[in-house]
């Protein structure tokens, strides 16, 4: 796994909004990850999907400089959930 890097403010943002540190990403068990399109931030973002705890979470990054660097960390909403069962078939 690369580095893992974010911005302290961000992080307590995250905390406070999300009630989960961005450090935590680095516990992730990643099951799917996906492209954002749709919205031009001048940098490829990527939107995965995966359990820290036992628990669906959603994190947002990038990479820059070898590192992901970590944008949004939270739980998962019931319909993305939804939209990861549905793609992994019978």
């Amino acid at each position: 796994m690369p580095a893992i890097e974010f911005d302290a403010a961000k992080d307590k943002a995250n905390v406070s909004k999300h009630g989960i540190s961005l450090s935590r990403a680095a516990d992730m068990k990643v099951l799917a990850i996906l492209q954002v399109d749709g919205i031009d931030y001048g940098e490829t973002r990527y939107r995965a999907f995966g359990m820290i705890d036992d628990r669906a979470h959603c994190l947002v990054f990038t990479e820059r400089s070898g590192a992901m660097r970590i944008i949004s960390l939270r739980r998962a909403h019931e319909k993305e959930i939804a939209r990861y069962v549905k793609t992994q078939g019978p």
